[in-house]
């Protein structure tokens, strides 16, 4: 039997994501009999035992490094700090690096794999290079370009980018070029252009099963609003909803409909607030048929979450590129990014520069940007169309291909 080894970068939510839908349709290519050993660590590890229940022991926890939690994501100095210094209960990151890579061998050494798929995480690159196993490296970044960060960042920046050139392959989670959304964190150099794939984006191409209409749906049918989104881990989701409540305290937000995604699956979360001031359950706000102005929802639906990405105006986003990539590209809506770091930077700018959505680094340019995309709607529109037609969604089934190729060269 085959034995692949996924090695998932737990920062964020996109790496979780993709190698989910990958997983999905890998027995759809791979035509031997293979299992499958999925390694990461915190809410990753945790979401991937609830997912496989049956499968324990083929779910490692791994310690891999990751950036230390600051009041808006990552913070650049305790990180920095953490080099050589215990941070935040964070061991000095070279003893980190060391321990992970560890684990990671024992792994390798057990396990045996005849192929190992890393979003993310670089360190299984090196280990899958120094014994002549084919690796998959997904990424929708390489050498991103620094606005908001110091120039002593570059250095690490090259350093990441040597390791992720160790892999096989190197799988662009985007759209071919000239509608490569992540262009500016690519900057790909010649010595690795040979082994760049642009597979496409790993969105969910599953047809929704429509179900009865939730009362969140009711509420918001027939009504203008926009739709923000709090993606990512605890520190880039606080820091989302901090910079969002700076907007909804402007006077020009007063009769601005919106709907928040919050990203936690807490019901306490879920309440309607009424233009009368009063705050109400979702339930109640359906009976009494509140004149809403916020919508805060926990966690939607799949049904939800299809319904008010169809209807809303507008999304407000971090910039996240697997979000982007689903709202602009899937549903042809503008965006607004408000960036919590550079990588969000890079994105967000690049869509404002192809007009499919502006970018907003404060509170006022936030209020102005809603103010444009509705007064240019149109041409939103034209521009999300063209988007939308040469979006590539299936990068899940491209990537799966190759790794059924490389499999069967290997027989």
């Amino acid at each position: 039997m085959l034995k692949i080894g996924e090695f998932i970068y737990p920062w964020g939510s996109g790496h979780y994501s993709r190698m989910m839908r990958l997983n999905e349709v890998l027995g759809d290519y791979v035509k031997e009999d293979f299992e499958v050993h999925f390694s990461s660590k915190d809410h990753v590890y945790e979401k991937l035992l609830k997912k496989f229940p049956n499968e324990r022991e083929r779910i490692h926890e791994v310690l891999m490094p990751t950036p230390i939690d600051g009041k808006f994501g990552p913070s650049v100095s305790m990180s920095l700090m953490n080099l050589l210094l215990p941070i935040s209960k964070n061991p000095p990151l070279v003893r980190q690096i060391a321990n992970y890579l560890r684990e990671e061998r024992k792994i390798y050494n057990k396990e045996k794999f005849d192929l190992v798929i890393n979003d993310g995480d670089m360190g299984s690159n090196i280990l899958a290079k120094n014994r002549n196993i084919p690796s998959l490296f997904v990424t929708n970044q390489f050498r991103p370009r620094l606005y908001n960060s110091r120039s002593y960042l570059y250095p690490s920046l090259i350093f990441v980018a040597k390791q992720i050139a160790k892999a096989s392959k190197i799988l662009v989670a985007d759209s071919p070029p000239p509608f490569t959304m992540c262009e500016y964190n690519l900057n790909f150099i010649k010595e690795v252009e040979k082994k760049v794939f642009y597979v496409g984006h790993f969105t969910n191409q599953k047809q929704i099963k429509k179900e009865q209409t939730s009362d969140i749906e009711k509420l918001v049918r027939d009504n203008e609003f926009g739709y923000w989104m709090r993606t990512g881990n605890k520190s880039t989701n606080d820091g989302t909803g901090q910079r969002y409540e700076e907007v909804f305290h402007q006077d020009e937000m007063k009769n601005e409909k919106r709907v928040i995604s919050h990203a936690r699956n807490d019901p306490k979360i879920n309440s309607v607030l009424g233009k009368n001031g009063k705050k109400y359950s979702i339930s109640d706000a359906v009976e009494k048929k509140v004149d809403w102005i916020q919508i805060d929802v926990g966690f939607l639906s799949e049904q939800e979450k299809d319904t008010i990405l169809d209807l809303c105006k507008y999304s407000v986003v971090n910039g996240s590129h697997t979000v982007m990539g689903e709202i602009m590209g899937g549903k042809s809506k503008p965006i607004i990014g408000i960036p919590i770091y550079d990588e969000h930077t890079n994105n967000i700018r690049w869509a404002e520069e192809k007009n499919l959505g502006v970018l907003a680094t404060k509170t006022n340019q936030v209020v102005k940007a809603i103010s444009k995309i509705k007064e240019n709607y149109g041409k939103f529109e034209e521009n999300l169309s063209d988007f939308s037609k040469n979006f590539m969604p299936n990068g899940a089934e491209n990537s799966a291909k190759i790794a059924a190729q490389i499999l069967e060269e290997k027989r």
